[in-house]
């Protein structure tokens, strides 16, 4: 494909660079040289047009993204928690005597973490937020190149207009927490461009971002509804759990929408029966992403971190945790459970 100028509100695709010469032969590679030249020349000016300085801006792991709210003041944030769903009288006596237990007092705090980050909107002024919304572009398009803030292109990765921002209503940063988690961790990359790939079919295709957002909502669901507190203090963790169930839940709707061929118009259909098994069944929809983790082969390219020690294949009781959860959260998606 050959190279044609940078447009600022779309991005470009460009050819991937050449791999250096080997010592022995670089004295005759000047062509080859020249292009390398040109290819750098074109990152700065795209740093330049995207309003950053020279130089690319580097990919940002889960873990660096979740330190930087671990250390981040979020008093305001965690003034808006309601960290279970609010119940009163036979209800809240039935679910004492026969819900679920309820989450252990030493992990509250990770969970009222998860809950105020749902909290936090995304902020042009936080380099780490614009980090992690150029980190996501990059690993789904598999382009080394970034883009700009706003843009069309966002609707090509699944957002519904230029500016992701607007659609993480009921998530926050946590919407986009998830869906960095699920293409940064080497585990999770290869079926996440594979539920990208599906979600660019010509007839059974859907907003993939939206989606993915859809189901973070459900997710933080089922945890304000102490539906996982169970798993959490068997695990002793709260934000891996979140992140393996919210992989979980996305395993399992691309499963039922390639095989039996759905569509968008199934889509409100399927995101009610992904909201029963987070709340009825998440050992189940868990189990089931554990196995398909451990067939599924890890990928090695560069730029991609290895498995966290929280990841659901090695996660080990009392370690950090890292991840995010959502609060104030709708009991039903908005409307039916559709797509927001």
């Amino acid at each position: 494909m050959n190279a044609h100028p940078v447009d600022t509100t779309q991005p470009e695709e460009l050819p991937l660079p050449p791999e250096p010469l080997p010592t022995h032969v670089r004295g005759i590679g000047v062509e080859q040289q020249s292009t390398q030249e040109e290819w750098e020349a074109v990152e700065d000016i795209q740093s330049v047009l995207l309003g950053r300085s020279a130089g690319p801006v580097p990919l940002i792991s889960f873990n660096e993204a979740l330190q930087f709210f671990q250390t981040t003041d979020l008093s305001e944030c965690r003034k808006k928690i309601q960290a279970t769903v609010h119940r009163q009288g036979l209800a809240a006596l039935l679910h004492f005597l026969f819900g679920p237990p309820r989450l252990q007092q030493q992990l509250q705090g990770e969970r009222d973490l998860a809950l105020a980050i749902a909290h936090c909107g995304l902020d042009d002024n936080q380099a780490v937020h614009m980090r992690i919304l150029q980190t996501i572009y990059k690993k789904l398009t598999c382009s080394r190149l970034g883009c700009p803030r706003y843009g069309t292109h966002w609707e090509e990765l699944g957002f519904q207009g230029a500016d992701p921002g607007t659609d993480l209503r009921g998530t926050g940063m946590l919407g986009l927490m998830q869906m960095l988690y699920f293409v940064m961790d080497s585990q999770t990359l290869p079926l996440a461009l594979e539920i990208f790939r599906l979600s660019r079919h010509e007839t059974q295709n859907f907003p993939f971002c939206i989606m993915s957002v859809n189901i973070t909502r459900l997710v933080l669901q089922a945890l304000r509804e102490e539906c996982l507190s169970r798993e959490c203090n068997r695990r002793r963790q709260v934000i891996a759990v979140l992140n393996d169930l919210y992989a979980a839940a996305f395993l399992q709707l691309y499963r039922v929408w390639k095989s039996q061929h759905k569509t968008i118009a199934d889509s409100g259909f399927l995101l009610k029966e992904l909201e029963f098994s987070t709340k009825k069944k998440p050992k189940q929809l868990l189990k089931s992403l554990e196995t398909y983790v451990s067939r599924s082969p890890v990928s090695t390219a560069d730029g991609i971190q290895q498995p966290s020690p929280l990841s659901i294949s090695s996660s080990r009781a009392g370690e950090e945790i890292n991840f995010t959860g959502i609060c104030d959260l709708q009991v039903e998606l908005e409307g039916e459970a559709r797509l927001i």
